[in-house]
Formats: C-alpha cells, structure tokens, sequence
C-alpha cells in the first residue's frame, strides 16, 4: 500500500500581509497623486514647498563694452510630437504643446574699435567711426511668460511618470522655442535697428563735445 502524501502549503507569516498590505495602499494613493484621479487627496496631506537652495556663488567677472542699442520681445507656439515604431500614440508617444516667450538683444561691440577707425580732425570739428556691424545676443526664455499649453503621453509614458521625475521633460520644447526665436530675430531687422539707434546715439554724444560734423559707418 501507498501512504498518500499531503501537500505542504506554506504559510505566510502575518506580518508580510501586514506589509504588503501598507505598500499596496501606498502604491494606489502615490498614484493617486500623480494621475490626479482622487481629487482633494493633495489637501488632505497639506503639501508645503521650503527653498533650501545654497548662496549663489560668483564663478567670474567679464567687463562688457559692447552697446546695447535694440531688443525684440518674440512668442513663438511650438508643437513636438515624438512617436515609437510600431506602437500607436495611445501606447507609447508624446506631444507637447508649448508657448515660448522671450527677448533678443542687438548690440554693437564698441571695444572691437581700433586706432584707424576713429579719425578727429585737426580743429575736432568733424569726426567719422567705423564700427563693426550689430550683432545678436543669444535669445532669453522668459519662464513667467512661457508655458505648457498641453501635454499628451502614451500609456507607457504615464506609467513611468509614476516612479521617476523627469526634469527634462520640457527642455526639449524649451529649446526649439529658443532657437526658432533666435531665427526670427534673424529676420525682423533688428541689427539694423540698434545700428540705425548706435548712429544717432554717438552723433547726439559727438555734437554735445563740440563736434559739427559725424560720420558713423560700419563694416567688419
């Protein structure tokens, strides 16, 4: 005869029921937060923002001689789609559409100027400078004025927004709006415009030191 064996279940110890229990419970109100599908949850733990930022420390000093003479306030819509292969947008993708604003400085570098290209004649009645041609500064996001529109993700995308923080999230639109920005400075006349403001700037100077006649050109 065969003495029938009896399966051994094994018994989980209550105190990882206990645990489990408190982790499953932290999962769902975690993801309650982030998705935002329990509303008033957030005041109910009363969250409260502390800046524990150090000093701001000086790296270097860089003396400027250049002449801002023109600013230009842009705004720029930029829409970024980012799609995966073989997978629909309701899986796996993203798309964001954001409001960029910012300004673009023309200046003229005035310590560019050598001794040949400031010339005074003898009773300093009359004075000619060349300078060099205005340039562009490098475009400036404003963050009070630019701002997310809409953010569409993926499934995937949401789930791993979940467990991790993505501080770059938005740079990637940040930067496109930084650089069609900068294209449109290119093209709004805006160094003609602070070289046409750097010529009546130094001929109001010029005529109040007693010179009558002043010449302002400019060339690289």
């Amino acid at each position: 005869m065969t003495t029938p064996v009896k399966a051994m279940t094994a018994r989980v110890p209550g105190w990882v029921k206990v645990v489990g229990s408190v982790v499953l419970l932290l999962a769902v109100l975690f993801a309650g937060l982030r998705l935002s599908v329990l509303p008033g949850l957030k005041d109910l733990f009363g969250t409260e923002t502390r800046d524990r930022s150090g000093p701001a420390l000086l790296e270097s000093i860089q003396d400027i001689s250049r002449y801002d003479a023109a600013s230009g306030n842009f705004q720029v819509v930029v829409d970024l789609e980012k799609d995966a292969k073989f997978l629909p947008d309701a899986v796996r993708g993203s798309r964001t559409l954001y409001v960029g604003a910012g300004t673009v400085d023309a200046y003229v570098d005035l310590g560019a100027l050598g001794k040949d290209d400031v010339r005074v004649d003898e009773d300093r009645t009359s004075a000619t400078l060349r300078l060099p041609h205005a340039r562009l500064g490098t475009p400036a996001l404003d963050p009070e004025r630019s701002y997310a529109v809409s953010k569409q993700r993926g499934l995937f995308d949401r789930l791993g927004d979940l467990f991790s923080d993505n501080p770059n999230s938005e740079q990637a639109v940040q930067k496109l709006a930084v650089r069609h920005i900068g294209d449109a400075a290119k093209e709004s006349g805006l160094t003609a415009r602070a070289e046409t403001n750097t010529t009546e700037m130094l001929e109001g100077l010029l005529r109040s030191l007693g010179f009558e006649k002043v010449r302002v050109t400019y060339g690289d």
